[in-house]
Protein backbone atom coordinates (compact mmCIF):
# COMPACT_ATOMS: atom_id res chain seq x y z
CA UNK A 1 0.00 0.00 0.00
CA UNK A 2 1.23 3.60 -1.25
CA UNK A 3 2.18 5.72 1.70
CA UNK A 4 0.93 9.45 1.78
CA UNK A 5 4.64 10.84 1.64
CA UNK A 6 5.53 8.81 -1.03
CA UNK A 7 2.26 9.79 -2.93
CA UNK A 8 3.57 13.52 -2.03
CA UNK A 9 6.91 12.54 -3.78
CA UNK A 10 5.93 10.96 -6.94
CA UNK A 11 3.71 13.89 -7.67
CA UNK A 12 6.85 16.33 -6.53
CA UNK A 13 4.61 18.26 -3.37
CA UNK A 14 7.56 19.46 -1.28
CA UNK A 15 6.54 18.27 1.97
CA UNK A 16 9.33 19.74 4.01
CA UNK A 17 7.85 23.24 3.49
CA UNK A 18 4.62 22.39 4.35
CA UNK A 19 6.09 20.69 7.92
CA UNK A 20 8.24 23.94 8.10
CA UNK A 21 5.23 26.34 7.52
CA UNK A 22 3.34 24.04 10.04
CA UNK A 23 6.22 24.78 12.83
CA UNK A 24 6.27 28.50 12.12
CA UNK A 25 2.98 28.82 12.74
CA UNK A 26 3.11 27.12 15.52
CA UNK A 27 5.37 29.42 16.63
CA UNK A 28 4.20 32.23 16.07
CA UNK A 29 0.75 31.24 18.05
CA UNK A 30 -0.18 33.61 20.73
CA UNK A 31 -0.01 31.04 23.71
CA UNK A 32 4.04 30.46 23.20
CA UNK A 33 4.41 34.15 21.86
CA UNK A 34 2.78 35.12 25.88
CA UNK A 35 5.46 31.91 26.84
CA UNK A 36 8.52 33.17 25.92
CA UNK A 37 7.69 36.58 27.15
CA UNK A 38 7.49 35.39 30.70
CA UNK A 39 9.57 32.84 30.64
CA UNK A 40 12.43 33.54 28.14
CA UNK A 41 15.10 31.22 29.23
CA UNK A 42 12.94 28.63 27.64
CA UNK A 43 12.84 29.42 24.02
CA UNK A 44 16.19 28.41 23.05
CA UNK A 45 15.02 24.67 24.88
CA UNK A 46 11.89 25.07 22.77
CA UNK A 47 13.45 25.69 19.60
CA UNK A 48 15.99 22.46 20.14
CA UNK A 49 13.05 20.06 19.82
CA UNK A 50 12.41 20.99 16.39
CA UNK A 51 14.32 18.47 15.12
CA UNK A 52 12.49 15.88 17.04
CA UNK A 53 9.08 17.10 15.90
CA UNK A 54 10.02 16.74 11.56
CA UNK A 55 11.48 13.48 12.48
CA UNK A 56 8.17 12.39 14.29
CA UNK A 57 5.63 14.71 11.65
CA UNK A 58 7.85 13.08 8.64
CA UNK A 59 7.16 9.32 10.58
CA UNK A 60 3.88 10.23 10.70
CA UNK A 61 3.47 10.35 7.07
CA UNK A 62 5.49 7.53 6.63
CA UNK A 63 2.85 5.71 8.17
CA UNK A 64 -0.45 6.90 6.49
CA UNK A 65 -1.62 4.88 4.16
CA UNK A 66 -3.41 6.74 1.35
CA UNK A 67 -6.99 5.92 0.38
CA UNK A 68 -7.74 3.25 -1.98
CA UNK A 69 -9.67 4.96 -4.11
CA UNK A 70 -6.90 7.64 -4.42
CA UNK A 71 -3.99 4.63 -4.72
CA UNK A 72 -6.13 2.80 -7.52
CA UNK A 73 -6.71 6.50 -9.25
CA UNK A 74 -2.91 7.24 -8.95
CA UNK A 75 -1.85 3.69 -10.63
CA UNK A 76 -4.59 4.44 -13.40
CA UNK A 77 -2.46 7.25 -13.80
CA UNK A 78 0.89 6.23 -14.23
CA UNK A 79 -0.36 3.48 -16.47
CA UNK A 80 -2.14 6.01 -18.85
CA UNK A 81 0.61 8.16 -19.04
CA UNK A 82 2.89 6.14 -20.67
CA UNK A 83 0.40 5.33 -23.49
CA UNK A 84 1.16 7.05 -27.13
CA UNK A 85 -2.26 9.56 -28.24
CA UNK A 86 -3.11 6.77 -30.45
CA UNK A 87 -3.27 3.74 -27.80
CA UNK A 88 -4.82 6.49 -25.31
CA UNK A 89 -7.37 7.81 -27.48
CA UNK A 90 -8.40 4.21 -28.00
CA UNK A 91 -8.34 3.61 -24.50
CA UNK A 92 -10.55 6.51 -22.99
CA UNK A 93 -14.14 4.84 -23.11
CA UNK A 94 -12.78 2.18 -20.61
CA UNK A 95 -10.65 4.85 -18.53
CA UNK A 96 -14.07 6.80 -18.37
CA UNK A 97 -15.34 3.66 -16.91
CA UNK A 98 -12.95 3.33 -14.67
CA UNK A 99 -13.09 6.85 -13.52
CA UNK A 100 -16.68 6.73 -12.68
CA UNK A 101 -16.50 3.83 -10.77
CA UNK A 102 -14.10 4.54 -8.59
CA UNK A 103 -15.22 7.43 -8.05
CA UNK A 104 -13.02 9.97 -8.75
CA UNK A 105 -13.43 13.52 -8.77
CA UNK A 106 -11.75 14.11 -11.74
CA UNK A 107 -14.90 12.24 -13.55
CA UNK A 108 -16.60 15.23 -13.91
CA UNK A 109 -13.87 17.13 -15.39
CA UNK A 110 -12.71 14.71 -17.80
CA UNK A 111 -16.12 14.78 -19.56
CA UNK A 112 -15.98 18.26 -19.89
CA UNK A 113 -12.80 18.16 -21.73
CA UNK A 114 -13.94 15.54 -24.01
CA UNK A 115 -16.88 17.26 -24.77
CA UNK A 116 -14.75 20.21 -26.72
CA UNK A 117 -13.05 16.78 -29.05
CA UNK A 118 -14.41 16.69 -32.84
CA UNK A 119 -12.86 13.35 -33.88
CA UNK A 120 -12.35 9.78 -32.23
CA UNK A 121 -8.49 10.66 -31.06
CA UNK A 122 -7.59 13.01 -29.54
CA UNK A 123 -4.72 15.89 -30.86
CA UNK A 124 -1.38 15.55 -28.96
CA UNK A 125 -2.50 18.76 -27.26
CA UNK A 126 -5.32 17.59 -25.81
CA UNK A 127 -3.90 14.50 -24.82
CA UNK A 128 -1.55 16.85 -22.69
CA UNK A 129 -3.62 18.92 -21.32
CA UNK A 130 -6.24 16.23 -20.10
CA UNK A 131 -3.09 14.30 -18.41
CA UNK A 132 -2.24 17.84 -16.71
CA UNK A 133 -5.80 18.15 -15.36
CA UNK A 134 -5.53 15.00 -14.02
CA UNK A 135 -2.62 15.75 -12.28
CA UNK A 136 -3.29 18.75 -10.68
CA UNK A 137 -6.72 16.81 -9.49
CA UNK A 138 -4.30 14.03 -7.92
CA UNK A 139 -2.08 16.60 -6.35
CA UNK A 140 -5.04 18.32 -4.78
CA UNK A 141 -6.65 15.22 -3.79
CA UNK A 142 -2.98 14.73 -2.16
CA UNK A 143 -2.39 18.18 -0.87
CA UNK A 144 -5.78 17.84 0.97
CA UNK A 145 -4.66 14.69 2.90
CA UNK A 146 -1.34 16.80 3.47
CA UNK A 147 -3.40 19.60 5.13
CA UNK A 148 -5.18 17.37 7.24
CA UNK A 149 -2.70 15.24 8.30
CA UNK A 150 -0.55 18.18 9.35
CA UNK A 151 -3.33 20.23 11.19
CA UNK A 152 -3.92 16.63 13.37
CA UNK A 153 -0.23 16.77 14.18
CA UNK A 154 -0.44 20.78 14.95
CA UNK A 155 -3.15 19.92 17.46
CA UNK A 156 -1.30 17.51 19.14
CA UNK A 157 2.15 19.49 18.98
CA UNK A 158 -0.12 22.43 20.63
CA UNK A 159 -1.69 19.47 23.41
CA UNK A 160 2.14 18.42 24.14
CA UNK A 161 3.59 22.12 24.27
CA UNK A 162 1.16 23.67 26.51
CA UNK A 163 0.79 20.50 28.88
CA UNK A 164 4.61 20.96 29.34
CA UNK A 165 4.31 24.94 29.52
CA UNK A 166 2.02 24.63 32.29
CA UNK A 167 4.42 22.02 33.85
CA UNK A 168 7.58 24.13 33.48
CA UNK A 169 5.98 27.24 34.75
CA UNK A 170 4.67 25.61 37.52
CA UNK A 171 8.50 23.46 38.59
CA UNK A 172 10.83 26.06 37.43
CA UNK A 173 10.94 28.30 40.53
CA UNK A 174 11.12 25.51 42.44
CA UNK A 175 14.15 23.19 40.76
CA UNK A 176 15.73 26.19 38.12
CA UNK A 177 15.71 29.39 40.57
CA UNK A 178 16.43 31.20 36.75
CA UNK A 179 18.73 29.78 35.69
CA UNK A 180 18.55 29.40 31.66
CA UNK A 181 20.40 26.35 31.58
CA UNK A 182 18.44 24.14 34.53
CA UNK A 183 15.37 25.62 32.93
CA UNK A 184 16.83 24.27 29.35
CA UNK A 185 17.15 20.67 31.27
CA UNK A 186 13.73 20.91 33.00
CA UNK A 187 12.13 20.89 29.44
CA UNK A 188 14.05 18.24 28.55
CA UNK A 189 12.54 16.12 31.68
CA UNK A 190 8.85 16.82 30.74
CA UNK A 191 8.96 14.81 27.71
CA UNK A 192 6.70 12.05 29.24
CA UNK A 193 2.69 12.82 29.10
CA UNK A 194 1.42 14.24 32.51
CA UNK A 195 -2.07 15.04 34.21
CA UNK A 196 -1.95 18.78 35.72
CA UNK A 197 -2.55 17.06 38.75
CA UNK A 198 0.34 14.94 38.58
CA UNK A 199 3.09 17.06 39.47
CA UNK A 200 1.47 18.51 42.69
CA UNK A 201 3.76 16.18 44.80
CA UNK A 202 6.73 18.44 43.27
CA UNK A 203 4.85 21.74 44.36
CA UNK A 204 3.82 20.19 47.65
CA UNK A 205 7.47 19.15 48.65
CA UNK A 206 9.19 22.53 47.10
CA UNK A 207 6.55 24.29 49.45
CA UNK A 208 8.19 21.94 52.43
CA UNK A 209 11.70 22.41 51.08
CA UNK A 210 11.23 26.44 50.93
CA UNK A 211 10.14 25.91 55.06
CA UNK A 212 13.27 23.95 55.63
CA UNK A 213 16.43 26.39 53.78
CA UNK A 214 19.20 24.42 55.73
CA UNK A 215 18.15 21.57 53.27
CA UNK A 216 18.70 23.26 50.60
CA UNK A 217 21.62 24.93 51.79
CA UNK A 218 22.87 21.29 52.61
CA UNK A 219 22.38 20.03 48.84
CA UNK A 220 24.40 23.02 47.71
CA UNK A 221 27.38 23.13 50.27
CA UNK A 222 27.38 18.89 48.83
CA UNK A 223 27.87 19.71 45.37
CA UNK A 224 30.21 22.37 45.39
CA UNK A 225 32.65 19.89 47.93
CA UNK A 226 34.46 19.01 44.66
CA UNK A 227 35.03 22.44 43.81
CA UNK A 228 37.31 24.38 46.47
CA UNK A 229 40.91 23.11 46.83
CA UNK A 230 42.59 25.42 49.90
CA UNK A 231 45.16 27.28 49.13
CA UNK A 232 47.18 28.54 52.82
CA UNK A 233 46.76 32.51 53.02
CA UNK A 234 50.38 33.83 54.39
CA UNK A 235 50.23 36.31 57.20
CA UNK A 236 47.44 35.67 58.18
CA UNK A 237 45.84 34.79 61.71
CA UNK A 238 45.19 31.59 62.65
CA UNK A 239 41.40 30.23 62.54
CA UNK A 240 39.24 28.13 64.51
CA UNK A 241 38.31 24.78 62.78
CA UNK A 242 35.86 22.33 64.15
CA UNK A 243 35.58 19.09 63.32
CA UNK A 244 34.04 15.87 64.48
CA UNK A 245 36.81 13.72 66.30
CA UNK A 246 36.16 9.90 67.04
CA UNK A 247 37.46 8.68 70.23
CA UNK A 248 36.77 5.13 71.42
CA UNK A 249 36.54 5.29 75.08
CA UNK A 250 34.70 8.76 74.98
CA UNK A 251 31.34 6.72 75.52
CA UNK A 252 31.75 3.01 77.45
CA UNK A 253 29.25 0.46 75.78
CA UNK A 254 30.95 -3.16 76.20
CA UNK A 255 33.37 -4.64 78.07
CA UNK A 256 36.73 -5.13 75.80
CA UNK A 257 39.53 -6.22 78.75
CA UNK A 258 40.72 -5.82 82.00
CA UNK A 259 43.09 -2.90 82.72
CA UNK A 260 44.38 -0.52 85.48
CA UNK A 261 42.86 2.29 86.99
CA UNK A 262 41.36 4.29 89.77
CA UNK A 263 37.63 3.74 88.71
CA UNK A 264 36.01 2.48 91.70
CA UNK A 265 32.70 1.91 89.88
CA UNK A 266 34.14 -0.65 87.74
CA UNK A 267 36.74 -2.82 90.41
CA UNK A 268 37.25 -6.30 89.49
CA UNK A 269 35.88 -8.67 92.84
CA UNK A 270 39.42 -9.71 94.10
CA UNK A 271 39.96 -6.03 94.68
CA UNK A 272 36.39 -5.52 96.55
CA UNK A 273 37.55 -8.39 98.17
CA UNK A 274 40.73 -6.34 99.38
CA UNK A 275 38.96 -3.60 100.64
CA UNK A 276 36.96 -5.94 102.70
CA UNK A 277 40.27 -7.02 104.68
CA UNK A 278 41.65 -4.70 107.26
CA UNK A 279 45.08 -6.01 106.89
CA UNK A 280 44.69 -5.30 102.98
CA UNK A 281 42.70 -1.94 103.51
CA UNK A 282 45.90 0.59 103.03
CA UNK A 283 47.34 -1.33 100.61
CA UNK A 284 43.71 -0.97 98.59
CA UNK A 285 43.95 3.11 98.97
CA UNK A 286 47.81 3.23 98.12
CA UNK A 287 46.71 1.43 94.74
CA UNK A 288 43.74 3.89 94.47
CA UNK A 289 46.11 6.54 94.81
CA UNK A 290 48.42 4.86 92.30
CA UNK A 291 45.35 4.23 89.56
CA UNK A 292 46.78 0.90 90.01
CA UNK A 293 43.39 -1.34 90.69
CA UNK A 294 42.33 -3.81 88.67
CA UNK A 295 38.82 -2.45 86.66
CA UNK A 296 37.00 -3.59 83.74
CA UNK A 297 38.11 -1.72 80.45
CA UNK A 298 34.96 -0.51 78.98
CA UNK A 299 35.01 0.94 75.18
CA UNK A 300 32.55 2.10 72.87
CA UNK A 301 32.28 4.62 69.55
CA UNK A 302 31.11 8.22 69.85
CA UNK A 303 31.81 11.17 68.12
CA UNK A 304 32.56 14.94 69.75
CA UNK A 305 33.18 18.00 68.28
CA UNK A 306 36.81 19.42 68.74
CA UNK A 307 38.02 22.73 67.91
CA UNK A 308 41.31 23.31 67.01
CA UNK A 309 43.66 26.41 65.59
CA UNK A 310 44.88 26.17 61.76
CA UNK A 311 46.76 28.65 59.59
CA UNK A 312 43.79 30.53 57.78
CA UNK A 313 43.30 29.38 54.22
CA UNK A 314 41.23 31.42 51.22
CA UNK A 315 39.06 29.40 48.39
CA UNK A 316 40.59 28.69 44.92
CA UNK A 317 38.05 27.66 42.30
CA UNK A 318 39.60 25.05 39.78
CA UNK A 319 37.66 22.94 37.71
CA UNK A 320 37.39 19.78 39.40
CA UNK A 321 35.50 16.63 37.93
CA UNK A 322 31.44 17.01 38.49
CA UNK A 323 29.91 13.38 38.29
CA UNK A 324 26.27 12.44 38.73
CA UNK A 325 24.99 12.10 42.31
CA UNK A 326 23.99 8.12 43.12
CA UNK A 327 21.43 9.26 46.22
CA UNK A 328 20.51 5.98 48.71
CA UNK A 329 17.24 6.94 50.68
CA UNK A 330 16.61 4.93 53.63
CA UNK A 331 12.64 3.81 53.17
CA UNK A 332 12.50 2.01 56.43
CA UNK A 333 9.75 2.59 58.92
CA UNK A 334 12.48 5.15 61.32
CA UNK A 335 12.43 6.76 58.34
CA UNK A 336 8.61 7.98 58.37
CA UNK A 337 7.04 10.88 59.29
CA UNK A 338 8.73 14.25 59.63
CA UNK A 339 11.77 12.40 58.51
CA UNK A 340 10.70 11.18 55.35
CA UNK A 341 9.57 14.35 54.33
CA UNK A 342 13.04 15.55 54.47
CA UNK A 343 14.83 13.14 53.41
CA UNK A 344 12.68 13.71 49.90
CA UNK A 345 12.97 17.32 50.27
CA UNK A 346 16.53 16.99 50.17
CA UNK A 347 16.45 14.71 47.17
CA UNK A 348 14.68 17.06 45.31
CA UNK A 349 17.58 20.31 46.29
CA UNK A 350 19.86 17.61 45.23
CA UNK A 351 18.00 17.69 41.93
CA UNK A 352 18.02 21.03 41.44
CA UNK A 353 21.62 21.34 41.95
CA UNK A 354 22.38 18.95 39.31
CA UNK A 355 20.50 20.59 36.61
CA UNK A 356 22.10 23.71 37.62
CA UNK A 357 25.34 22.30 36.83
CA UNK A 358 24.42 19.52 34.09
CA UNK A 359 25.06 16.61 35.95
CA UNK A 360 22.99 13.25 36.48
CA UNK A 361 21.10 12.35 39.45
CA UNK A 362 20.16 8.76 39.97
CA UNK A 363 17.65 7.47 43.33
CA UNK A 364 18.60 4.77 44.70
CA UNK A 365 15.71 3.25 47.72
CA UNK A 366 16.85 0.46 50.24
CA UNK A 367 14.81 -1.36 52.62
CA UNK A 368 14.11 -4.98 51.97
CA UNK A 369 14.78 -4.11 48.18
CA UNK A 370 16.94 -1.34 46.08
CA UNK A 371 14.51 0.30 43.88
CA UNK A 372 15.54 2.91 41.61
CA UNK A 373 14.65 5.97 39.76
CA UNK A 374 16.80 8.33 37.13
CA UNK A 375 15.53 12.08 38.08
CA UNK A 376 17.71 13.91 34.82
CA UNK A 377 16.17 11.05 32.41
CA UNK A 378 13.87 12.43 29.19
CA UNK A 379 11.03 11.04 31.66
CA UNK A 380 12.68 12.59 34.95
CA UNK A 381 9.54 14.11 36.28
CA UNK A 382 7.16 11.24 35.73
CA UNK A 383 10.33 9.05 37.78
CA UNK A 384 10.43 12.08 40.48
CA UNK A 385 6.97 12.01 41.00
CA UNK A 386 6.85 7.78 41.72
CA UNK A 387 9.66 8.81 43.61
CA UNK A 388 7.42 10.87 45.90
CA UNK A 389 4.77 8.75 46.09
CA UNK A 390 6.70 5.83 47.67
CA UNK A 391 6.13 4.95 51.29
CA UNK A 392 8.67 5.16 53.89
CA UNK A 393 8.26 1.26 55.85
CA UNK A 394 10.37 -1.65 56.05
CA UNK A 395 13.48 -2.44 57.10
CA UNK A 396 16.77 -0.98 56.56
CA UNK A 397 19.66 -3.38 54.18
CA UNK A 398 22.15 -0.69 54.19
CA UNK A 399 24.70 -3.59 52.70
CA UNK A 400 22.70 -4.08 50.07
CA UNK A 401 22.21 -0.58 48.91
CA UNK A 402 25.80 0.32 49.31
CA UNK A 403 26.62 -3.39 47.27
CA UNK A 404 24.34 -1.77 44.55
CA UNK A 405 26.29 1.57 44.70
CA UNK A 406 29.36 0.31 44.30
CA UNK A 407 28.24 -1.93 41.36
CA UNK A 408 26.61 0.78 39.43
CA UNK A 409 30.12 2.87 39.97
CA UNK A 410 32.62 0.27 38.68
CA UNK A 411 30.72 1.30 34.86
CA UNK A 412 32.73 4.38 33.12
CA UNK A 413 30.16 6.86 33.23
CA UNK A 414 29.50 6.75 36.82
CA UNK A 415 33.34 6.43 38.15
CA UNK A 416 32.85 10.39 38.33
CA UNK A 417 29.71 9.80 41.05
CA UNK A 418 29.68 10.93 44.68
CA UNK A 419 27.31 8.39 46.71
CA UNK A 420 25.19 10.33 49.23
CA UNK A 421 23.44 7.74 51.53
CA UNK A 422 20.32 9.71 53.25
CA UNK A 423 19.79 7.81 56.59
CA UNK A 424 19.01 7.72 60.68
CA UNK A 425 21.85 5.43 60.34
CA UNK A 426 20.26 2.91 62.83
CA UNK A 427 21.17 -0.08 61.39
CA UNK A 428 23.16 -3.36 61.55
CA UNK A 429 27.01 -3.46 61.22
CA UNK A 430 28.35 -3.79 57.31
CA UNK A 431 30.30 -6.49 56.70
CA UNK A 432 33.68 -6.16 56.90
CA UNK A 433 34.47 -7.55 52.93
CA UNK A 434 31.86 -4.02 52.02
CA UNK A 435 33.38 -2.07 54.19
CA UNK A 436 37.23 -3.18 52.30
CA UNK A 437 35.23 -3.04 49.06
CA UNK A 438 33.94 1.17 50.27
CA UNK A 439 37.90 2.01 51.33
CA UNK A 440 39.20 0.66 47.91
CA UNK A 441 36.97 2.66 45.80
CA UNK A 442 37.84 6.08 48.07
CA UNK A 443 41.55 5.26 47.95
CA UNK A 444 42.17 3.58 44.87
CA UNK A 445 39.32 5.51 42.09
CA UNK A 446 39.06 8.64 44.44
CA UNK A 447 35.18 8.04 44.64
CA UNK A 448 33.63 9.88 47.57
CA UNK A 449 30.75 8.27 49.75
CA UNK A 450 28.69 11.14 51.52
CA UNK A 451 26.75 10.66 54.40
CA UNK A 452 23.51 12.84 55.36
CA UNK A 453 22.53 11.74 58.83
CA UNK A 454 18.71 12.85 60.22
CA UNK A 455 19.38 11.47 63.64
CA UNK A 456 21.77 11.76 66.46
CA UNK A 457 21.72 8.18 67.36
CA UNK A 458 23.39 7.10 63.86
CA UNK A 459 25.67 4.16 64.33
CA UNK A 460 29.32 5.98 64.75
CA UNK A 461 30.94 2.56 63.62
CA UNK A 462 28.66 2.88 60.51
CA UNK A 463 29.35 6.50 60.05
CA UNK A 464 33.22 6.25 60.32
CA UNK A 465 33.57 4.67 56.42
CA UNK A 466 32.39 7.71 54.75
CA UNK A 467 34.37 11.09 53.40
CA UNK A 468 31.78 13.44 54.62
CA UNK A 469 29.22 13.66 57.07
CA UNK A 470 26.32 16.01 56.91
CA UNK A 471 24.28 16.21 59.63
CA UNK A 472 20.27 17.43 59.57
CA UNK A 473 19.02 16.07 63.03
CA UNK A 474 15.35 15.95 62.84
CA UNK A 475 14.68 15.40 66.59
CA UNK A 476 12.15 17.78 68.11
CA UNK A 477 14.74 20.09 69.60
CA UNK A 478 16.75 20.61 66.82
CA UNK A 479 13.75 21.54 64.46
CA UNK A 480 12.74 24.13 67.37
CA UNK A 481 16.42 25.42 67.45
CA UNK A 482 16.11 25.91 63.32
CA UNK A 483 12.91 27.64 63.85
CA UNK A 484 14.51 29.99 66.06
CA UNK A 485 17.20 30.92 64.67
CA UNK A 486 15.28 31.55 61.72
Amino acid sequence: MISLETLSALLSIGETELIDELILALLASPQLALFFEKFPRMKQAILRDLPRWRAEIVGQMKATPVPEVLAQEFQLFEQMQLLSSRDFSAGLPQLMAQLQALPSPFAEEASKLLQHNEGPDLSNAQHRLFLQRWRLSLTLQTLTLNETLLEAERERLMAELQQRMALSGQLAPILTDEDEAAAGRLWDLSKAPLQAGDYALIVQYGDFLAQQPELMQLAQQLGRSREAKSIPAHDAPPEAFHQQVHEPDYVPEEVSGVHQSDDVLRLMPPELAALSISELELEFYRRLVEKRLLTYRLQGDAWHEKVTLRPASHQHHAEQPRGPFIVCVDTSGSMGGFNERCAKAFSLALLKVALADRRRCYIMLFAHEVISYELTADNGIEQAIRFLSQRFRGGTDLAACLTSVISRMESSEWQEADAVIVSDFIAQRLPEELVRLVKQRQQIQQQRFHAVAMSAHGKPGILRIFDHIWRFDTGLKSRLLRRWAR
